[in-house]
């Protein structure tokens, strides 16, 4: 009988990582779920008798290096990381130690490790920054210029992840996830906020306000399940060193996204303008090209936009 391979998932418990916890189960293989410290469990309660977790901060160099070398994993998905761009700005300290010195230990502990198939590292299209035109469709050769502490902890982590492949030959593969959407979310994101409160909305039966931020911005939105199926393939299929973008390939503004929402939601709902959810410094657009993914991975969106937002608002519906 053919052996299991064995998967560390840092940041199991989160929005992405209980996903790919899914997903990796489904393909058979055995998966080692890295948790912090005081999280909550909630995301991953349905599958967690699956899972060996456990529990310890990325912070911690020693711990990482004594449970990678217990585990000997054929793959580590490293998605462990403080993912909040608008949060970032006024925890930027924490934001790098998490982010960057996190991602130190795990490429420090992985060296050496001779089953090591694959170590994927999640960045984020936030790397990207601003750009000229403001509108061009990105793909993987355009330069970095991050303008939130949550984007230059990424673009760092990418230049780290460079530099262990180069030096050590580890086989890193970085993932450019543009925004990604869907249930168990929490609303420090923009879909997620705006299907709680129409959900709320809708549960007191009164017409009601809903509280939004800037509507003009334009981004890339996939669903959650597409894009851990492309951090799976970039396990099987990418190239060490090289670089990936998941993306939909299309733009969509978020008062467009709200727009739908409502619509989906037949629920009569006023705006108000919050001024704290405005940043200092935002991206008008950001689009993504998915064509090198989808040659070099084999992979390709499979989830509908209108989709993504039903099924989220029906959760929050339900919470």
């Amino acid at each position: 009988m053919k052996k299991k391979n064995k998967a560390i998932i840092t940041g199991v418990a989160g929005f992405a990582g209980s996903y790919l916890a899914e997903l990796l189960l489904l393909k058979g293989i055995n998966v080692f779920g890295l948790v912090a410290p005081k999280e909550k469990l909630d995301n991953i309660n349905a599958i967690k008798s699956g899972l060996e977790l456990e529990r310890f901060d990325i912070l911690n160099a020693g711990k990482m290096n004594d449970y990678i070398k217990k585990v000997k994993p054929d793959y580590i998905f490293h998605l462990a990381a403080i993912a909040s761009v608008g949060k970032s700005f006024g925890a930027a300290q924490k934001v790098y130690d998490v982010n960057f010195t996190g991602s130190l230990n795990i490429f420090e502990a992985a060296l050496g490790q001779k089953n090591l198939s694959k170590l994927i590292f999640v960045s984020s299209s936030d790397i990207y920054g601003t750009f000229k035109p403001v509108g061009k469709i990105l793909d993987e050769k355009q330069p970095l210029n991050p303008i939130s502490p949550y984007g230059i902890s990424k673009a760092a982590g990418e230049y780290l992840a460079q530099y262990y492949v180069r030096n050590n030959n580890l086989p890193i593969v970085r993932v450019r996830s543009f925004n990604h959407t869907g249930p168990k979310q929490t609303t420090d994101f923009v879909i997620p906020s705006f299907c709680s409160q129409i959900a709320r909305i809708q549960k007191s039966g009164k017409p009601g306000k809903i509280k939004v931020g800037d509507l003009s911005a334009k981004r890339d939105f996939s669903d959650v399940r597409d894009i851990v199926h492309g951090y799976y393939l970039a396990a099987i299929n990418g190239k060490p060193g090289d670089v990936y973008q998941l993306c939909s390939g299309k733009a969509v503004s978020v008062d467009g996204v709200l727009k739908n929402i409502i619509k989906l939601s037949g629920t009569t709902v006023e705006r108000e303008l919050n001024k704290e959810l405005l940043r200092k410094s935002d991206i008008p657009i950001l689009c993504g090209n998915n064509q090198k993914a989808g040659k070099e991975l084999g992979w390709f969106g499979r989830f509908k936009l209108e989709d993504t937002l039903k099924t989220t608002l029906d959760f929050w519906r339900q919470k």
